[in-house]
């Protein structure tokens, strides 16, 4: 249900459901910088080529492919763990330790002599990463109620961009007066964060819809007709249909489901086309690191909170199909910057006027963009379906990203952003077709309304 004022869709951020969003936030965006775009400048201050550089967008591949291991994750009780924790939290704490432990190994190698160790460890961060983001996103769509999932996915975004930003600005001038590794190091530590406000914060309660009991009722009945499949085989399969085929079942027979799919696939292609190579494009520009840190992390952020802190209240109030419409187009023109800027040169206030519209159209985008995927999940199988969702945004923009440097080599800075504008726009096609669908499209309805 929609708040009635705008006063009542600005106060749901004062809940402490929603408070603790924030935190868990910052702990999902920690370690996408220290594989993106803090790597990056690592990576090419020690001189390796911008298609190298676009090659390791392939290193966050376990985003993409998530949903593969999301069914263990929603399901499987982890000895110990699950008992003292819960089923969430008890998964989010080990996902936790292990990033903690990749990324203190990350920091330890040297990409100018170890790139292939870099490449392997950054992967590890990925998966270790891409797993807390599974519990996270389970854990945020089932603990706020139906009205706070616009505030929470508004205030996800704003925790994350505090998390890019330690990762970002925060390593960055650490960096710089202390060397990398030191930097990895501490951010390793910062983890911890994301560990206090899950020790902090309840487990939420377990929610069965009418129809998956239906579903796995029908598995129940098919088993018990065939005497021959007892003990551990009828348990094996009742649990593989349960924890994998249910979920992606239950997500088939919505209508209009493939192209749901191809509009996630597709909505932020240009804004992950410009955003992989914006660190590189800096740097090649003459910017150093702590002018990088200062505007584009640091004033970023607050043009994000904004964006951000916006696209919640708007989402509340016009629905979330027409936030998406609003927040793609501003974050499609707002790519037109970076060409400003490349017509400029170095130049701090055209820096700041770019990382401006790039950050709070993107901040706007973005939160539309989370609350659409939470609204597509189904409470029985949150993980699963929430990552298979995020997954197929993270492949696309993982297949486009990786071809980012071997574009920029073969063309000027300004044609290249040109073409990262162009991105947006099968995305707002896709998104447009699913907005003239009929009322009884459930799986359309239910996120614009």
């Amino acid at each position: 249900m929609k708040p009635s004022s705008w006063g009542q869709a600005v106060s749901v951020y004062l809940d402490r459901r929603v408070l603790a969003i924030l935190f868990l936030g910052f702990a999902e965006g920690l370690p996408l910088a220290l594989t993106g775009s803090t790597l990056s400048i690592w990576l090419r201050e020690g001189g390796v080529s911008k298609t190298a550089i676009g090659l390791f967008a392939l290193v966050t591949m376990p985003y993409a492919l998530k949903f593969v291991w999301a069914p263990l994750i929603d399901r499987l009780r982890l000895p110990v763990m699950t008992r003292l924790f819960g089923r969430r939290r008890g998964w989010a704490l080990v996902a936790q330790a292990g990033l903690m432990a990749a990324l203190i190994g990350l920091g330890s190698t040297n990409p100018v002599t170890d790139l292939w160790w870099t490449a392997m460890l950054a992967v590890v961060v990925a998966f270790f990463s891409a797993s807390q983001d599974i519990v996270v996103d389970a854990y945020r769509v089932e603990v706020l109620e139906e009205h706070q999932q616009a505030a929470g996915a508004a205030i996800l975004v704003l925790g994350y961009r505090f998390g890019m930003l330690a990762a970002g600005a925060g390593a960055l001038y650490l960096a710089e007066f202390f060397g990398w590794h030191v930097a990895y190091y501490v951010m390793a530590g910062l983890v911890a964060v994301g560990m206090v406000t899950i020790l902090l914060n309840r487990e939420p309660k377990v929610a069965d819809t009418a129809e998956s009991k239906a579903r796995e009722r029908h598995v129940a009945d098919w088993l018990a007709a065939r005497p021959h499949l007892t003990g551990w085989k009828a348990d094996l399969l009742a649990w593989v249909y349960g924890a994998v085929v249910a979920p992606f079942v239950e997500f088939m027979t919505r209508p209009a489901w493939a192209a749901i799919l191809l509009f996630i696939a597709c909505y932020k292609l240009g804004d992950v086309l410009a955003g992989v190579m914006s660190a590189p494009f800096y740097v090649d520009l003459g910017f150093e690191k702590t002018e990088i840190a200062n505007v584009t992390k640091l004033f970023g952020l607050w043009a994000t909170i904004i964006g951000g802190l916006i696209g919640g209240v708007l989402v509340g109030r016009i629905g979330v199909l027409r936030g998406l419409l609003v927040g793609g187009l501003m974050q499609m023109l707002s790519n037109l910057g970076y060409v400003m800027l490349a017509q400029v040169g170095h130049d701090l206030s055209a820096l700041a006027v770019t990382v401006a519209l790039e950050n709070v159209c993107g901040g706007i985008a973005t939160a539309a963009f989370v609350a659409y995927l939470s609204s597509l999940c189904n409470t029985a199988y949150t993980a699963t379906q929430y990552a298979l969702l995020s997954s197929f945004y993270k492949l696309g923009g993982d297949l486009f990203g990786a071809s980012s440097g071997w574009l920029a080599e073969r063309m000027d800075w300004s044609s290249f952003f040109l073409l990262s504008t162009g991105g947006a726009v099968p995305g707002l096609l896709v998104l447009l077709w699913l907005m003239t669908r009929p009322r009884r499209d459930e799986a359309v309805v239910k996120a614009g309304t």
